[in-house]
């Protein structure tokens, strides 16, 4: 693989993943797509990182799957048999959305511009998403007369409710970075020359936070969109049982006691 297709930097406690394939608008390969998860993977276990920031270079956030390389998506060509699409999902696409929800540090996507079928899906599992004026988003799919992958189905309806997921998925028009905003998928719209400066930010605002605590609250929010009451709360009780056991818990009840400011070491 080529190593600058993903750039990569841990600084101050957050590691910023970038895709780096500008001129394909940062379709994914399956070395990007490996390569991200990895990373992912890393920022959980390593406790010097305590968020994550996701973005692209150039036009594009990410233009989805790399159909021409065979990426993992749902049109690589040549002779398939029953079962070969699906498991080049399961094993490619789905294994990348599914590592941004399952990472226990909080993940940023700064979506700098067209975030489209995977790349959408890439951008919408991220826990919170900042987006530029430029950006847009496309459920691309349809155009091509294929089913949404990449885990589109799941999180679309629990974002925005199945009606509007059916929308965007049905016609698959560009959805403006307002738009996106408007219906809830994107947490705030920023001018293009902002967008670094304002991901960067909020990643060192999570960076000082209770790093356990955001970890599992995202954990709790995640399982409740398929949770009954009773299992919510039963979880949401074992949660804040293991998370009084954290340095960061006992830190922040001294903060509110004496009345200061705590200082949260992501432990």
């Amino acid at each position: 693989m080529e190593p600058t297709w993903v750039l990569h930097e841990l600084r101050d406690h957050v590691s910023h993943i970038t895709l780096n394939r500008p001129d394909v608008l940062n379709a994914v390969t399956p070395e990007q797509r490996e390569r991200v998860i990895g990373l992912l993977s890393d920022a959980s276990a390593d406790p010097g990182v305590r968020a994550v920031v996701l973005t692209g270079t150039g036009r594009g956030f990410c233009a989805g799957a790399d159909l021409r390389g065979g990426s993992g998506g749902t049109s690589e060509p040549g002779e398939r048999v029953a079962g070969d699409v699906a498991r080049m999902l399961r094993l490619g696409a789905q294994r990348l959305t599914a590592a941004v929800l399952d990472c226990e540090k909080p993940v940023i996507a700064a979506v700098n511009g067209t975030a489209a079928g995977l790349g959408a899906h890439l951008a919408l599992a991220c826990d919170l998403v900042l987006a530029a004026d430029s950006a847009k988003f496309i459920e691309v799919f349809v155009r091509r007369g294929l089913v949404p992958d990449g885990g589109g189905a799941y999180l679309l309806p629990r974002l925005i409710g199945p009606q509007r997921a059916k929308e965007l998925m049905f016609f698959g028009d560009a959805l403006s970075a307002t738009d996106a905003e408007r219906l809830g998928l994107v947490n705030r719209v920023v001018p293009d020359e902002d967008l670094a400066k304002t991901a960067r930010e909020w990643a060192s605002r999570l960076a000082t936070g209770p790093t356990r605590a955001v970890a599992l609250t995202k954990q709790l929010v995640n399982a409740s969109l398929d949770s009954d009451r009773a299992t919510a709360f039963t979880a949401e009780a074992a949660a804040q049982e293991i998370n009084m056991t954290t340095a960061d818990a006992q830190e922040g009840l001294r903060g509110f006691v004496e009345r200061r400011s705590p200082e949260y070491k992501g432990r």
